[in-house]
């Protein structure tokens, strides 16, 4: 059995009073509560195009999530500018928001990735939202703009009381040539980049051991770490920042679930699963969400 860790306890974030109350409702009053997170992301559209809806027609609609999301007790949902518009005024106080705030396209290539701003903080308090989330491409040529663009971010987001979720992404050539964007060393530093840019809450996908290890900057070319360890690196690397899981790719049921355990066991806060729920019919989306439910009542913990 994998040793259990702690994560960060709210008090330990450094938060001003508007983010530790945002916060704070998405860690104990929505979703499972006892300072986990759940959180539903439907960016997919923007990210890779209609193609991930084929799977499940019906989420296509993004009233499909939303239902999900609201039915399922999610912490919060996940999402850009124009789907809050258009949708979230019919789930406002049910539904906690996480506005995304940039975002791009999947038909460029990921060598030299950036993604532009699509909203603003202020956008994010009009609507109600509880916090923003940013993606940051670790490592790609344009990160000097990245971060320029991030730092207007933060600075609002710190004006105005607003949490930032920071999607952490390693891409580009380099990265590419130094072990690929899901290695541990790529996927660690992403973490690291995370917490020292200023983020509250940082997503991160599981490191995938593989040949490509071999190409990675030393010691990581030569650590022997298992999935759990190898994880537990990440978190220990985000420090004061809580973690979120990535769901990515839909997967069978024991992994998903084996998953969300050995993730709250290595120290995250929550999951961020998109496809591994609703690209499933509904009645299978909840049945898996209310499982999910269950686990993370194990690892509940009062606030502090």
């Amino acid at each position: 059995m994998a040793r259990r860790y702690p994560r960060p306890a709210l008090s330990q974030l450094g938060l001003s009073p508007g983010k530790r109350t945002r916060l704070k409702r998405l860690l104990y009053e929505y979703g499972p509560g006892g300072g986990t997170l759940l959180v539903l992301p439907i960016d997919q559209g923007l990210e890779h195009g209609p193609i991930d809806f084929f799977e499940n027609p019906a989420s296509l609609d993004p009233q499909y999530q939303y239902e999900l999301a609201k039915e399922g007790r999610f912490s919060a949902i996940a999402l850009h500018i124009g789907l809050a518009g258009k949708y979230f005024h019919e789930y406002a106080g049910d539904v906690p928001l996480i506005l995304k705030l940039n975002g791009k396209t999947a038909i460029p290539s990921d060598a030299q990735s950036f993604s532009p701003l699509t909203g603003t903080v202020e956008d994010a308090v009009r609507l109600g939202a509880d916090a923003v989330g940013y993606t940051v491409y670790v490592g790609s040529p344009a990160q000097d703009r990245d971060f320029r663009q991030f730092l207007d971010v933060r600075q609002d987001a710190q004006r105005l009381g607003m949490p930032v979720v920071v999607w952490a992404y390693p891409r580009g050539e380099a990265v590419a040539k130094k072990g690929g964007k899901e290695s541990l060393y790529a996927i660690d530093y992403a973490a690291r980049v995370a917490l020292e840019l200023g983020a509250d809450v940082v997503k991160v996908n599981y490191p995938v051991h593989s040949e490509k290890d071999s190409e990675s900057p030393p010691p990581y070319n030569t650590l022997n770490l298992g999935p759990f360890e190898a994880f537990r690196k990440v978190v220990e690397s985000a420090g004061r920042a809580l973690v979120l899981v990535s769901g990515g790719e839909k997967v069978d049921d024991a992994d998903l679930l084996q998953k969300v355990r050995a993730s709250m066991d290595a120290g995250a806060t929550g999951i961020i699963f998109g496809r591994n729920l609703w690209q499933r019919p509904r009645a299978d989306a909840l049945r898996i969400t209310r499982e999910i439910h269950g686990i993370f009542r194990e690892y509940a913990a009062p606030p502090a």
